[in-house]
């Protein structure tokens, strides 16, 4: 291992692939920052110029830059419009852009930028580690586990509900869910719920659905409320920099979500969607009372966790494509593809037949996090003036990046008036109080959890297979205390709240 180490470092530190990874971090960064072209649209573009280099290592160490770039700037968006243009960063904007709206949009872009080097650090130091004897274990989920997985993803619904919101968040998880079906099914290939509307026999876009649930309705909302038309720093950034109490309180988030997120990401087809969501969910149900009420409304946890998460689940999603040959994502499918494309072949023997690849991609990413935090740290204020402008300015442009994301997702443009469609119910939804993340958490996880639940069914023959697979099993049963712990807590602090006044 530490002969694989060294020639890793070797060939990672050469000036050619020094200036891949800076050029693929570069790119990943602008582009996700832009709604609508997220890392695999990039990826594909870019895979011409990474196969004529020639060089496997380089083009590997190029492209996986621009992955973890783009999920490193796609919180970008998330929290200075509300506009999450990758699936991954969604739940960043549950806090981040409360607090971009408080003033506090320079503190979120730097907690988001350390929380994003941190998981991306220590996933790549797990990966060092743990690579191969994890290619063994996320070969033991199936289909069944798969399903439950998305179940206990769907359990986090209980943490995107406010206080006497559960209702109306298992309402909209259950809209969520319904969209998810429309299209081609998973046992059937025939189109579902279409109307005979050739354009939604792929279903709903999720870019279209995203900036409807949140770009659409901030640009309405914004246009309906005239007084808050000013900027929200009156040209100022302040609050640059994390108090130490912020320090201490994110430190142990950063720990636990770099870990979990890590291991999230190794499961094939888990990702950083899924790590980003249970990240938010299960800090926020350790969270103590006063904590909890600042989730969604500019809590620096809320934010840490998701963005650790999500980058650590990115770095973990290279276990299975590198010791496999297994894509846990399309953006991952992609790559795989570019590595066949040079003659390299991922798989257990990978590491042994071309260890100038396995190990040089690894060390990469080390040089690539710390590159992006040292670019992206010093040019925050500038990002956040972003902020300034006042919103009447503000607001065409949140309009064309939410147009543009939406008909560049699917090329058709059918999708804009889907969008507006959306966008309209849900700025009615938003005004009536309804929680409008767990629709679009229904929503990328209805149809995973359909495709799965559709094989386990067949391969099964019933149900069977909840009480078959132990660990299934188990999943289920995670997903029940998830949503019925919080619920349980809630009721005993009224109780006890009720006793004390009595008492009195």
């Amino acid at each position: 291992m530490l002969e694989g180490l060294l020639i890793g470092l070797q060939t990672a530190l050469s000036i050619q692939n020094l200036l891949m990874v800076i050029a693929g971090c570069l790119i990943g960064t602008f582009i996700g920052m832009l709604p609508g072209l997220g890392p695999m649209s990039i990826i594909a573009i870019m895979i011409p110029v990474a196969i004529s280099m020639g060089d496997p290592s380089a083009a590997l160490i190029l492209l996986a830059g621009v992955y973890y770039g783009a999920i490193f700037g796609g919180s970008t968006s998330s929290i200075l419009l509300n506009a999450p243009g990758v699936a991954g960063t969604v739940a960043s904007s549950f806090d981040g852009y409360p607090m971009a709206r408080q003033g506090k949009a320079g503190k979120a872009l730097t907690i988001a930028a350390i929380s994003s080097f941190a998981g991306g650090t220590i996933g790549a130091i797990l990966l060092m580690i743990f690579a191969p004897a994890l290619s063994s274990v996320a070969l033991l989920f199936h289909s069944a586990e798969y399903f439950a997985l998305m179940v206990v993803g769907l359990s986090a619904i209980a943490a995107f509900a406010g206080t006497g919101q559960v209702a109306k968040a298992v309402l909209m998880t259950l809209v969520g869910l319904i969209m998810a079906t429309v299209g081609e099914g998973a046992l059937f290939n025939m189109p579902r719920f279409t109307m005979g509307l050739m354009d939604l026999q792929s279903g709903f876009g999720f870019i279209t659905l995203a900036m409807a649930m949140f770009a659409l309705p901030e640009a309405l909302f914004l246009v309906l409320k005239k007084k808050d038309m000013g900027g929200d720093g009156g040209g100022k950034i302040e609050n640059l920099r994390i108090s130490r109490k912020e320090g201490r309180a994110i430190a142990p988030v950063i720990g636990r979500q770099s870990l979990q997120g890590f291991f999230i990401g190794v499961l094939p087809g888990a990702g950083a969607t899924i790590a980003s969501f249970l990240g938010y969910a299960v800090e926020r149900n350790l969270a103590t009372k006063e904590e909890q009420y600042e989730f969604g409304r500019g809590s620096v946890k809320g934010l840490a966790a998701p963005e650790t998460a999500n980058n650590a689940a990115c770095t973990g999603s290279f276990v299975p494509l590198l010791t496999l040959g297994i894509p846990g994502s399309g953006t991952t499918a992609i790559l795989l593809g570019a590595l066949i494309a040079l003659n390299v072949t991922p798989g257990p023997r990978l590491m042994v037949d071309e260890p100038q690849v396995f190990w040089a991609v690894i060390m990469s990413m080390f040089i690539g996090n710390l590159v992006l935090l040292v670019l992206n740290l010093p040019l925050i204020p500038y990002i956040a003036k972003v902020l300034s402008i006042p919103r009447n300015y503000l607001i065409p442009f949140i309009l064309f990046f939410t147009l543009m994301g939406a008909y560049i997702g699917q090329n058709n443009a059918t999708e804009l008036l889907i969008l507006v469609g959306f966008g309209i119910c849900a700025t009615a939804l938003k005004f009536a109080d309804y929680p409008l993340a767990p629709l679009l958490i229904g929503f990328i996880l209805g149809r995973m959890m359909e495709d799965n639940f559709a094989r386990s069914m067949q391969l099964y023959d019933g149900m069977g297979f909840i009480i078959e697979r132990p660990m299934t099993l188990a999943l289920l049963v995670l997903a029940a205390l998830l949503v019925i712990l919080p619920s349980y807590r809630a009721r005993r602090a009224a109780a006890r709240a009720k006793g004390v006044a009595e008492g009195d």
